[in-house]
């Protein structure tokens, strides 16, 4: 195998949420002609399977698989997200919402956000949040879809999901292999590269079975067996900013009966975060710290006693470096998943970015063969969408008022990255926040993170000073009465899955 040369035989080493992802899209492929895809993973081999968080992208993945969303919630146990509650960021006691829709809406050309504050010097004493209504939804623990109550006057109803990671994974198995995956099972031994190029010819499993292939994805977690032990393609260690490098992740029920809330739960510790994702009949948590500053069994005892009931399972931990692969398509190998880089499940990024790096490879593939144009495109554009989701994950830890430990002390004063440097500046200075080209995180998400956080804005862009201030004010109260409207006429959360998707019990 060498540039040029047709593919016939796709191999994707592991499975878990990674793998099946990547089958079922590519699978897609194999209505256009003659093409095998085989899927290779071991029952030995457990998956991380903390990615049990998901972000509004994900919703339009399954969408395009026409996959149906009650057939999928029922089975991978889902719940709905409206966005994410950081709590003790800033400050012990602190908590915001970082939710999925817009505040508001522009105004006049310019950001909701940017009114918002002009009217808050003029008097108006409402925060944000009531301006947003899958913030409001959370709060009151309500959800509803966009098309429940379709009206053009009301707001929609932006969400993703929960999920269980292992479950979600079976049902795609079962879905790419209906449409023509084969799924070997078997642990890989050996793999074998061409003398003259350096591609990957073949892997061996023990049983001595030996599986050819002209492109293979590498989803094989953390170790990236193709990627990095094979060919050897070197990281890029992020962990200066991002110092997590730990997690000890254990899933509970709910002792109380209560209903799974329409969003994730990311609450800061001393030496690191716990998450809470709310499943229909679990919930999954995890204590991601850095050992430098917390032993695993602290991390684990504070785990223990801040979860909402008996755990389920045995804790799992993992270790982890942050960063990613110098190269993320190297020779006739791609990395998804875990193999590709790794940035901690902060703002539920990791499933996201199975999602983009598999979509890419599908947009950008022909199967006449591999071109050195193509591998530099999908590089170049997935090392700059890490980058960008890189700046906004590291906003959380350094724009923090805490000095109650070491190490928010080391992340409060840490050398940061010029373009995160550029964007907290600029919202300092007027409230402005410039989208980078197709950048994941919106002016809103931003805008939540840095309020949320205690950045103020200095001012405020002057368009908003000529505004008329009653005329303002009452469409203000129009959306604020929309939103109030479209809430109180929302079912409970709990109410709305039981009806819609119910999961089996467990």
């Amino acid at each position: 195998m060498n540039y040029g040369s047709a593919i016939k035989h796709i191999v994707i080493v592991g499975g878990g949420t990674a793998g099946w992802m990547a089958a079922a899209v590519l699978s897609r492929l194999k209505k256009g002609g003659p093409l095998d895809i085989t899927l290779i993973e071991s029952e030995q081999i457990g998956t991380v399977g903390v990615g049990e968080a998901t972000i509004p992208p994900f919703v339009e993945f399954n969408r395009l698989l026409e996959i149906d969303e009650r057939e999928l919630l029922s089975e991978a146990q889902g719940s709905f997200k409206l966005g994410i509650q950081f709590q003790n960021w800033a400050r012990l006691g602190d908590s915001y919402i970082h939710p999925f829709g817009a505040y508001g809406y522009h105004m006049g050309g310019i950001s909701f956000h940017q009114v918002w504050r002009r009217m808050q010097q003029a008097g108006d004493k409402r925060p944000i949040q009531a301006f947003n209504l899958e913030t409001m939804a959370a709060y009151f623990g309500k959800f509803a879809r966009t098309e429940d109550y379709a009206q053009e006057d009301l707001p929609p109803v932006n969400y993703a999901y929960h999920l269980d990671a292992g479950r979600y994974a079976a049902f795609l198995r079962k879905y790419a292999e209906a449409r023509g995956v084969t799924r070997r099972e078997g642990l890989i031994r050996d793999v074998s590269l061409a003398d003259e190029t350096g591609f990957v010819n073949s892997v061996q499993l023990q049983s001595g079975q030996e599986i050819a292939g002209d492109l293979f994805v590498d989803c094989s977690g953390f170790r990236g067996l193709l990627i990095e032990q094979a060919l050897e393609t070197g990281y890029e260690d992020w962990t200066h900013w991002l110092p997590c490098n730990r997690a000890v992740a254990l899933p509970c029920n709910r002792d109380d009966g209560s209903p799974p809330a329409p969003f994730t739960r990311a609450t800061a510790h001393s030496a690191g975060w716990q998450w809470q994702v709310p499943l229909q009949h679990r919930n999954g948590n995890g204590h991601v710290f850095c050992d430098a500053y917390m032993s695993a069994d602290e991390a684990h005892a504070i785990l223990v006693s801040n979860i909402a009931g008996k755990p389920t399972a045995e804790p799992n931990h993992l270790r982890f470096v942050t960063g990613h692969r110098k190269k993320f398509w190297n020779k006739n190998v791609v990395a998804l998943g875990l193999s590709a880089g790794f940035m901690e499940p902060l703002e539920s990024t990791s499933i996201h970015l199975v999602n983009t790096g598999v979509n890419k490879l599908l947009a950008l593939l022909t199967l006449e063969g591999i071109s050195p144009t193509q591998v530099e495109a999908f590089n170049r554009l997935t090392i700059k969408e890490y980058a960008r989701i890189r700046d906004f994950l590291i906003l959380h830890y350094n724009a923090t008022e805490r000095t109650d430990s070491e190490f928010w002390n080391y992340c409060r004063t840490m050398s940061v990255p010029e373009t995160l440097t550029e964007k907290v500046e600029l919202f300092k200075a007027n409230g402005q926040i410039f989208r980078e080209e197709d950048e994941l995180f919106t002016e809103t998400s931003w805008a939540a993170v840095m309020m949320g956080q205690r950045i103020a804005m200095g001012g405020h862009n002057p368009i908003a000073d000529t505004f008329d201030v009653p005329r303002t004010r009452s469409e203000l109260d129009e959306m604020e009465k929309s939103i109030r409207f479209v809430v109180n006429h929302m079912p409970g959360h709990g109410d709305y899955l039981n009806r819609y998707c119910p999961a089996p019990s467990i």
